[in-house]
């Protein structure tokens, strides 16, 4: 996992909180797709403190996550009939959903939903890479994203895990304009935008797993990942991997009882900074 140390959403998304449009490319909000969404309502409530509101309804029902006031990411229920995974999904900014989606299909990545318009919030789409993770991409207009990140009970980070970082990152690179900044070792790479990280892109090799998919994967910071791990299990969610200390923090990775897998970590502080953590 990468991370980048930051209070507000200037210094570690890249948005301008003069525009408060996000650059381009940046993950701007995180969407959460069940089938029982006032279970994983109480879940998150409990697990994160989130209380919620009524959002855009166009794909069912769907609310918004707030943290003291400050709206953090969405749940929705599953539309009958989509395939959409059961997993934490990022959307990554743009100034025109239509023409990224229109370039998505001819970097050879796929549009599965989309694109609509979600009432005055936006426009949105649910596109896959051609290793088939799958992404959002959003166009705001009343609802520009997350407005806050990278603080505890929020999103810190997003991270894909693929197969192998060189089939990938030339796509992200066409569709948002990344730069990129591999790794001094392994195969693992940092997404830029005007030279701030914004996300990374993990090659796992066979450690993805026999029948694994390729998957976007959403990191909250906490400020305990044990404690973090332990509400986790009383609240009927499962862990994957228990919680240990890499080069830059302590994380842990957990399933919610809908089956939605996401990491939580507590960063250690070095301000500024990103690097890999085990």
């Amino acid at each position: 996992m990468r991370v980048v140390r930051g209070q507000g959403m200037d210094q570690r998304t890249g948005l301008d909180a003069g525009s408060e449009r996000p650059v381009p490319g940046t993950p701007c909000w995180v969407s959460l797709m069940v089938d029982d969404l006032a279970a994983t309502q109480e879940f998150y409530a409990r697990l994160f403190g989130w209380e919620f509101q009524p959002g855009p309804r166009q794909l069912g029902p769907y609310t918004r996550a707030s943290l003291d006031g400050r709206v953090v990411a969405g749940l929705g229920r599953r539309p009958e009939g989509r395939t959409l995974p059961v997993a934490w999904t990022p959307y990554l900014a743009t100034d025109d959903v239509d023409e990224t989606a229109g370039t998505v299909r001819h970097c050879g990545g796929t549009v599965a939903v989309g694109p609509l318009d979600a009432e005055d919030a936006g426009r949105l789409a649910v596109a896959a890479d051609p290793s088939g993770a799958v992404f959002g991409i959003w166009q705001g207009r009343e609802h520009r994203g997350a407005a806050v990140e990278g603080v505890a009970d929020s999103v810190l980070w997003h991270e894909l895990e693929t197969p192998e970082t060189t089939g990938v990152l030339p796509f992200y690179q066409a569709v948002f304009g990344y730069d990129v900044d591999p790794a001094p070792v392994g195969d693992s790479a940092t997404l830029l935008l005007e030279k701030r990280p914004v996300a990374s892109v993990e090659g796992v090799g066979p450690a993805l797993g026999e029948g694994g998919a390729p998957r976007w994967r959403t990191h909250f910071a906490v400020d305990d990942p044990d404690e973090t791990v332990n509400r986790v299990i009383e609240l009927g969610g499962r862990v994957q991997r228990p919680p240990r200390e890499g080069t830059y923090g302590r994380t842990a990775t957990v399933a919610d009882p809908a089956g939605a897998v996401f990491t939580v970590a507590r960063p250690r502080p070095q301000a500024g900074a990103a690097g890999t953590a085990a």
